[in-house]
């Protein structure tokens, strides 16, 4: 007989997750199979749970900031072995052969899967992962590096695609858990954080001056001086143009969201002066290395709320209402 897990399943969208047994997964070719420790709860799970993200496998396992130990390997895997602690990525499966995978962009790859989207995810015992996009964890404590697997890899790209450590003044709309460890970097690397909040949001300003910001304030208020670069967390389509008109000529803009809602319609003055907009699409895994070998460097540190694996949906609602500061994490 099969050994059985349990796991939150998603069988429908807007509907809560099910707590459901069944069957332990088998890694196929390729594949490693491991026990969660821990999976982070991120934003994209709720575009996915919402059905704002609307194409999942169903019945699905969300869960793409997964840390677990290896406990069986398929065939063909090399570089990695049982009982080696590794971390699970949104990105979970690329081709290897389209244009831009062969290009060395296979975050753009034509037939891409995704863990917790379109493929089972880590809200579970067990999970099986493609052996070429799970990265060694060193860090002891895998609630803490959870949420490095996603707010802090996009966070990362997000960063970068805006031209990392070259800029001052750097604008962060939506403190939640990317920008909480972002934050850490850009400090660390001598930036000037401005901050964005919901207006009112007392809590969330309070973290955010805690790590390092500068200068604190809700989304509709305008910053002391111009901004180098804004960061977009905030799956709020109306902050592109706040945004462009915060930063300098030349400056970017940059959405680090999977969904957004509708940019509403702006004046190309906002835009002019070769200011620009670029959007964040999902991750390479020169990110993964590059990060995770960056974040104990810093060192960054996560603020995590532990929720048992029964407690997806309590989690989920948390995110989605704005009561967490830093990430939800489910601990099977």
């Amino acid at each position: 007989m099969n050994a059985t897990m349990r796991a939150m399943r998603l069988h429908g969208p807007g509907q809560p997750l099910a707590l459901d047994d069944i069957p332990v997964p088998h890694p196929g070719a390729g594949e490693v199979q491991l026990r969660v420790l821990a999976c982070g709860v991120c934003r994209t799970d709720l575009h996915v749970v919402d059905g704002e993200l609307d194409e999942p496998r169903l019945p699905l396992i969300p869960g793409h900031e997964v840390v677990g130990e290896v406990t069986a390997l398929g065939e063909g895997v090399a570089g990695l072995e049982v009982g080696q602690r590794i971390g699970v990525p949104w990105l979970g499966w690329t081709c290897g052969e389209c244009e831009p995978c062969r290009a060395g962009r296979e975050n753009l790859c034509e037939r891409a899967e995704f863990t917790g989207y379109t493929r089972d995810g880590g809200y579970a015992e067990y999970a099986v992962a493609d052996a070429r996009y799970c990265f060694p964890i060193h860090d002891d404590d895998a609630q803490a590096a959870a949420p490095l697997l996603c707010a802090g890899l996009i966070g990362y790209r997000t960063w970068r695609l805006a031209g990392g450590e070259a800029n001052r003044c750097l604008g962060i709309y939506g403190f939640g858990a990317a920008a909480h460890i972002l934050a850490q970097l850009a400090v660390a690397r001598g930036q000037h954080v401005y901050a964005f909040t919901r207006p009112g949001d007392d809590a969330a300003q309070a973290f955010a001056r805690r790590l390092g910001a500068v200068w604190v304030g809700g989304s509709d208020e305008t910053p002391p001086q111009p901004l180098d670069a804004a960061l977009l967390f905030a799956p709020v389509g109306a902050l592109v143009p706040t945004a462009l008109g915060h930063v300098k000529p030349g400056g970017t803009v940059v959405s680090g969201g999977i969904h957004m809602s509708d940019i509403p319609a702006f004046p190309y003055r906002l835009l002019w002066e070769e200011r620009s907009v670029r959007s964040v699409a999902n991750l390479t895994r020169r990110d993964g290395e590059e990060f995770l070998a960056l974040a104990p460097e810093v060192p960054i540190r996560t603020e995590t709320r532990a929720y048992p694996l029964e407690a997806a949906n309590q989690a989920l609602d948390d995110l989605r209402q704005g009561r967490l500061s830093g990430a939800a994490v489910l601990i099977p």
